[in-house]
């Protein structure tokens, strides 16, 4: 079916003659069949976004429809490749049209001539239901993908076969119950604006271990949780989402450059084939599907790419797997959402942005969860969604961080203050939160003890504390602070320094267990107790400051991993040893 161009307005078309289109059907635009979908119907006019450059295309031009939904091919191929907002294969596109993108250019996003070692795993006879697995090819060294019968579908195997095959050969025949027999590829299509079922989902119980200190330990994140990372130029949105994708104990990430700077995702197509997966040495692309979509391509495009991104998500959690969406950024997403509104002459809400930004959001986000797979085998698998925010001027006043704000369970609000003080992670642990806290904490204590937690809240005491005499050193100086407080100055300045900041630049500082993240917070509160025992007694103050044990532990997060417990005992025998000496010096005085 097709109609006639009556309008066109950057990336809006708008076409009559389609009265028989839907809503969300991709459709092909002019001459050059540029793709497009549609936005909304009114009689048989359409309004359609187009993820093309839409220049030189005019009234009288031609506008088909696919009858089918904006969708992506979900199969073997998809991890240790670059894809556009729209799920065409840069490097095959690249190979094909030279380095710039010809409009038009139509690339299947799985390859077709490549073929997959496929081992079944099902026999004629069984019968299998909505996300049962026929068979398994291993994909990557780190990934063995599962083909899995599509939602929906259900009935007997009439015949698998193991062997070579490419995507879209026929693996398997399955007979339903009306007796209608379906074949069965290492593909399946699915619409990128619907979430794929699930049997049940659950509350997220399970930390998501980033390695980052102040995340993991102050603002921990579940795994199948929603968080956001806000804050302006410069302060490092990018660098802790780069940290997470390098080592978050997930199996898959997809990371989304969605309307961010070339130069910032050139930076990741360049160095995400370079980094090695720390779990088992392998490049980590190898567990990594990247989607960019930077600023300077088509706005439309960068509007479906977090859909492309979390459908590919959906899919890998739908074989069991812990998948991570790292979304950079969504304001960048916002900003296409009110390009398209404005064009569309809807009515703006707050700032310009539609009146629906909200509940977009909210299907984002919402897409993220623990939850058991369909299937017979009660797979367990989840998403946990990461979004950057780039708030003009850092002012999360504005819409998208405060739409954000309502629908995330953890905010690591980052702080350019901090970061030209080159504290990194410069996220600001005054603003910050995270609501799994609650959630965690039995999982903390069942690994750890009561001890982990009553740390946590310990350390945030303190740093509490320290923000408020900082107003009264301001106006009187430090001087007039009592010994007691300036402790607490000097224990704050530690968590900070010691334990808060870490150099992704140096492999010991770069990751840290959980283990080592207890004990080295442990050691640095074992520092304030002992020291006010002493202050108590009587002891020097700027002596136990002094001590050569303060100085060792300050650099006891450079110890190495496999050997930090012997060194954190060495250091805490002498701290002891070192204050009850000052204490007994302070007792004779």
């Amino acid at each position: 079916m097709s109609g006639k161009i009556t309008k066109v307005s950057g990336p809006l078309v708008v076409a009559e003659g389609l009265a028989d289109a839907n809503v969300s059907d991709v459709v092909r635009v002019g001459a050059s069949r540029l793709i497009g979908e549609i936005l909304n119907m009114t009689g048989d006019q359409a309004s359609i976004q187009v993820y093309e450059e839409t220049s030189g295309l005019g009234p009288g031009a031609e506008v088909v429809t696919t009858g089918m939904p904006m969708s992506v091919e979900l199969g073997p191929g998809m991890l240790d490749n670059i894809y556009d907002g729209i799920q065409r294969p840069l490097p095959e596109m690249r190979a094909l049209t030279g380095d710039s993108i010809t409009r038009g250019t139509d690339v299947p996003a799985l390859n077709r001539d490549k073929k997959w070692d496929f081992v079944a795993v099902a026999k004629p006879g069984d019968k299998l239901s909505a996300g049962d697995v026929v068979g398994t090819v291993q994909e990557t060294s780190a990934i063995l993908h599962k083909i899995m019968v599509p939602p929906g579908l259900s009935g007997e195997i009439k015949s698998v076969q193991s062997g070579s095959f490419t995507v879209t050969d026929t693996v398997a025949v399955l007979v339903d119950n009306k007796g209608k027999e379906h074949e069965l590829s290492l593909m399946q299509r699915w619409p990128v604006r619907i979430a794929r079922p699930y049997a049940r989902k659950y509350v997220p119980s399970r930390p998501m271990n980033s390695g980052q200190r102040i995340i993991d330990t102050l603002f921990p994140l579940a795994k199948g949780g929603t968080a956001a990372v806000p804050g302006p130029f410069g302060s490092g949105k990018t660098v802790v989402q780069h940290q997470l994708a390098k080592w978050s104990d997930v199996d898959i990430v997809i990371y989304i450059g969605c309307g961010e700077r070339g130069n910032e995702m050139t930076d990741v197509l360049m160095e995400f084939p370079e980094l090695k997966d720390p779990r088992n040495g392998e490049p980590l692309m190898k567990r990594t599907v990247l989607i960019a979509n930077t600023s300077d391509m088509p706005v439309a495009a960068r509007e479906a790419s977090i859909y492309t991104g979390i459908t590919i998500a959906e899919y890998f959690r739908d074989m069991g797997y812990d998948v991570a969406v790292l979304a950079d950024s969504t304001s960048r997403w916002a900003e296409a959402l009110r390009e398209m509104s404005g064009r569309l002459e809807e009515m703006p809400g707050e700032e310009g942005y539609p009146a629906y930004l909200a509940s977009r959001l909210s299907q984002f986000y919402e897409r993220a969860g623990v939850v058991e797979c369909l299937g017979s085998d009660e797979r367990r698998g989840s998403v946990t969604a990461i979004g950057a925010v780039s708030p003009p001027g850092g002012d999360i006043s504005e819409p998208v961080s405060q739409a954000t704000m309502r629908i995330v369970k953890v905010f690591w609000a980052l702080d350019s203050s901090l970061a030209y003080a080159r504290h990194f992670p410069a996220i600001n642990w005054l603003t910050s939160y995270s609501l799994y806290v609650d959630t965690l904490a039995p999982w903390y204590t069942e690994q750890f003890g009561e001890s982990y937690m009553k740390n946590r809240e310990r350390a945030m005491h303190i740093l509490q504390e320290e923000a408020e005499l900082q107003e009264i050193v301001r106006l009187v100086g430090q001087d007039a602070l009592s010994a007691e407080d300036r402790l607490t100055m000097e224990t704050a300045k530690m968590i900070r320094e010691d334990f808060l900041q870490q150099n992704a630049f140096v492999d010991e500082d770069a990751y840290s267990s959980y283990l080592k993240q207890f004990r080295l917070l442990d050691m640095v509160l074992k520092y304030d107790v002992l020291c006010r025992e002493a202050l108590g007694k009587g002891a020097d103050m700027n002596a136990l400051f002094a001590i050569d044990s303060r100085e060792k532990i300050g650099r006891a997060k450079m110890a190495d991993p496999n050997a930090f417990g012997d060194a954190y005992d060495a250091i805490e025998k002498q701290m002891k040893a070192e204050i009850e000496e000052v204490t007994a010096g302070g007792e004779d005085a």
